[in-house]
């Protein structure tokens, strides 16, 4: 793990440059149905705890963050991937987690002291996935 731009990356090869992520976190491209599938689980990245998207079988979706439509049109991949390993870097006063800097906050439980709560390549892969939303709804 290195320090890079103030930030915690457990991918040494991460370059974090002011508008994102540009290279892939993974030499393998990401995957947008293993992507979606992430989104949509609601053990493994939570992400419509907060959000809205077009995952119509997933009942009860949040309202605190903006709607995942049209992701892919809003922002780049790099921005995408920034957001998603660290997404203080555009808002401080954001509530999303960091899902690839190591967590080590006060109430974070021993067992999970410095790891990710996503793997690169599942960062990758929902980078792919929300690359695909590109209409609102």
């Amino acid at each position: 793990m290195r320090v890079l731009a103030g930030l915690w990356f457990a991918c040494a090869s991460v370059r974090a440059e002011a508008s994102g992520i540009a290279a892939p976190l993974t030499a393998e491209p990401g995957d947008a149905v293993r992507g979606r599938a992430i989104v949509a689980n609601r053990q493994l990245g939570l992400c419509l705890l907060c959000h809205s998207g077009p995952i119509p079988e997933e009942r009860f979706q949040g309202n605190l963050a903006p709607p995942l439509h049209g992701a892919g049109a809003r922002w780049s991949a790099a921005q995408l991937r920034m957001r998603m390993v660290d997404a203080s870097t555009f808002n401080p006063g954001t509530i999303m987690p960091s899902y690839f800097k190591p967590g080590s906050a006060a109430r974070t439980p021993a067992a999970l002291q410095n790891q990710t709560i996503l793997s690169a390549q599942q960062v990758e892969d929902v980078v792919a996935y929300l690359q695909t939303l590109r209409t609102a709804p």
